[in-house]
């Protein structure tokens, strides 16, 4: 028998990928950057708010209107993993500085961001 309890435990216990993602349009080179301590569901969440039109970021909104899904790549560019020496560690300083050297990156690079 399945013990519920014993799952959600686990599950609110396990690691998920803290990093930055980006949602790439591939006709304009365009890239949306963020980070989260949930790549994956925040990835979800911004594909989610794209497919439902309710997307914060109106010209990206925009142009996932105009070209629908397959028009964008959503990917993890970097995670970080947590110190192992730091209980209390708090991700929040390292993505915004991650994030931060991501978005000079691409525009360094000559893309340009939503």
């Amino acid at each position: 028998m399945v013990d519920r309890k014993d799952i959600l435990r686990r599950y609110k216990e396990s690691h998920r990928p803290t990093g930055v993602f980006r949602i790439l349009n591939r006709a304009s080179g365009a890239s949306f950057i963020g980070s989260s301590t949930n790549v994956p569901g925040l990835l979800n969440r911004h594909r989610f708010e794209l497919e439902m039109g309710s997307h914060r970021n109106k010209a990206l909104q925009a142009d996932w209107n105009q070209l629908g899904e397959d028009g964008f790549v959503l990917e993890t560019l970097d995670l970080i993993d947590p110190p192992a020496d730091d209980p209390g560690w708090n991700a929040s300083d390292d993505l915004a500085e991650l994030e931060a050297m991501w978005r000079d990156r691409i525009v360094a690079e000559g893309g340009s961001l939503y």
